[in-house]
């Protein structure tokens, strides 16, 4: 029997870290405070692989994604698309952008109203250099890969013709219709209906089996992370402070905050369940020094207030950011990249 084939990584982040300078109007020019919206995050979004990045609003999800897209550009760290180190201030190209596509939040704020849906599609094909005679197959094409058909029936619609969830997925189509490799879906379904979440979900899930793209799904919802992705990452304060396979992460969460978020969504069966400690302070508020987490932090020592944790390797591609692993020096690792399940392989999440 011949080896699995090693997973195909199709975009690095290696210590990427931005940080913004904001000043308090009517205060001095040197009234200045730094926002470290992402600070020294690593992933790789894998070939056929869902990765879900977690955590609450202001924990710098949406600023990771735009990194990842080269829409807002890092303050140190680099990109490596396919192999290639891309360099952290250079310009983003048509060929970055034609390789690696963002979806919105929002599908009505991501569409101009006074265009037809098969201008926002065929748009981008002209850009990107489709021959003009199959611009008009290419963008059927895409709404088929959605699930919008027949096609002939929504391309001559303005937006506000299309539930929110029909609007999403042509959100979806125009990323997909100049044919990335990955597809950075920011919180793709929290302006949606409860009864079409799980569709847009489902295509999400479908796209990474069956066209291999390599997915990465921003959300605060860590059930939905739960159900859909291969592997989750929670952040919190532009930190990533847990990171394991997706069901793994949900069913033995080993880091304070992780465990916050579980406690935290709503059980029907039980009114009373929702748990929370505190409020997620102001991002600018984030002290540089120790764990960002433990102002909120039922466990803190006075190690956490003082001195930032290592990673540490707590299960099979499970790390923890958390000195309460500190029983296991062994254990720490510098670069966390939890080990990927091979191409092929039908384990259940």
């Amino acid at each position: 029997m011949s080896a699995p084939e090693s997973p195909t990584v199709q975009l690095s982040a290696r210590h990427l870290t931005r940080h913004f300078v904001t000043r308090t109007p009517g205060k001095l020019r040197n009234d200045k405070r730094v926002v470290r919206a992402v600070d020294d995050v690593s992933l790789d979004l894998v070939k056929g692989h869902v990765t879900a990045v977690v955590g609450e609003s202001g924990s710098g999800k949406s600023v990771l994604a735009r990194m990842l897209a080269r829409i807002v550009k890092p303050t140190s760290g680099e990109l490596i698309l396919e192999g290639t180190t891309i360099p952290s201030r250079a310009k983003r190209t048509l060929d970055y952008a034609a390789k690696v596509q963002l979806v919105l939040q929002d599908p009505y704020a991501s569409t101009n109203p006074v265009h037809r849906v098969r201008h926002s599609l065929e748009r981008p094909l002209a850009i990107h250099g489709a021959a003009r005679g199959n611009i008009d197959a290419l963008a059927k094409a895409a709404l088929t890969r959605v699930s919008l058909e027949p096609p002939e029936r929504f391309l001559d619609r303005y937006p506000h013709e299309l539930s929110g969830g029909q609007l999403q997925r042509v959100s979806i189509a125009r990323a997909l219709c100049v044919q990335p490799n990955v597809l950075l879906a920011d919180e793709p379904i929290s302006m949606l209906d409860v009864s079409v979440r799980l569709g847009i979900l489902n295509l999400l899930r479908g796209l990474c089996d069956d066209e291999h793209l390599a997915v990465l799904y921003i959300t605060h919802d860590i059930a939905s992370a739960r159900y859909l992705a291969d592997e989750i990452v929670v952040m919190y304060a532009g930190q990533i402070v847990e990171r394991s396979h997706g069901t793994a992460l949900v069913d033995e969460p080993t880091h304070p905050y992780t465990q916050l978020l579980i406690a935290s969504v709503p059980d029907p069966s039980d009114p009373t369940s929702a748990a929370t400690r505190g409020e997620s302070p102001p991002i600018f508020e984030v002290a540089p020094v120790g764990c960002r987490f433990a102002p909120r932090c039922p466990h803190a020592m006075e190690i956490c207030r003082t001195t930032d944790p290592p990673n540490f390797q707590v299960g099979d591609g499970h790390v923890s950011h958390c000195w309460l692993h500190a029983d296991k020096p062994e254990a720490v690792v510098e670069v966390a990249l939890p080990e990927r399940r091979r191409e092929g392989d039908t384990t259940k999440r």
